[in-house]
Order: C-alpha cells, then sequence, then structure tokens
C-alpha cells in the first residue's frame, strides 16, 4: 500500500488527516486548496477507504475519519520512497544533500542528536 497509488487530491486528504489525527468530510474540505464539493471529497474518501489508506467511525450523525496507517510508520515509507528515488537508497547521499544547503541550520542540540544516533548506529555495526 505505497503513497504512489494516491492521486494528488487523495495524497492531500491524507496528509490533512496525519496532521488533524481524525477529521469530518467538511472539515477536511475546509483545510483542502482550492475550493472541492462536499460530493468530492466524500467520494474521495470513500476511494480512500476502498483502497485501504483510510477508516472511518460513526460519532453521533457524522463520520470521523483518520489514516490506518500510524504516521511514524507512513513516514518511514515515504522517507524510504524519497531515499530510492532520489537518492539511490543513500540515506548518506540525502543527507549530503540536505546538509549542503546553506539554508539547513541546525542548532546544537539537535546536533548533540545526530551524533548520539550515529554513534548508535556504529555501535550497531560493530556487533
Amino acid at each position: 500500500m505505497g503513497a504512489d497509488q494516491l492521486s494528488r487530491r487523495e495524497r492531500e486528504i491524507v496528509d490533512i488527516l496525519y496532521a488533524k489525527e481524525e477529521a469530518t468530510a467538511a472539515e477536511v474540505r475546509l483545510a483542502m486548496t482550492g475550493e472541492p464539493s462536499d460530493a468530492t471529497v466524500r467520494t474521495l474518501l470513500r476511494i480512500l477507504g476502498e483502497k485501504g489508506f483510510v477508516k472511518h467511525r460513526r460519532k453521533g450523525r457524522q463520520f470521523r475519519y483518520r489514516p490506518v496507517q500510524p504516521k511514524r510508520r507512513a513516514g518511514k515509507q515515504a522517507f524510504r520512497h524519497v531515499l530510492d528515488v532520489f537518492f539511490g537508497g543513500s540515506v548518506e547521499e540525502a543527507l549530503a544533500s540536505h546538509f549542503s544547503d546553506p539554508t539547513t541550520k541546525l542548532d546544537e542540540d539537535q546536533l548533540d542528536r545526530l551524533r548520539a544516533l550515529i554513534s548508535e548506529a556504529e555501535r550497531r555495526e560493530s556487533r
């Protein structure tokens, strides 16, 4: 179940649901770009449900929608996809690209966290 199976509008809806965690069709419509109709949003939510990306529950007279996959797992899959498509699967190439951008600014806490992650990866590799 990859995000590459989604249209631009479907991806927008899933992104909105990840940001809100859960929303009604009306709340999704208000957060979308442009001015999609209620029917369009409801149709897209139904399609996303059929594709297995979104589930819903009834609360009173409304349906509340949320993503099926946990945000963290979806993020890992999306990151892996970006690595594969744009950087040949290389984390090193992705980070080099990011850090070589002059607009990238990291504070000391972020640098310390990166150093700790690199040290942990080195320890895992030496086992």
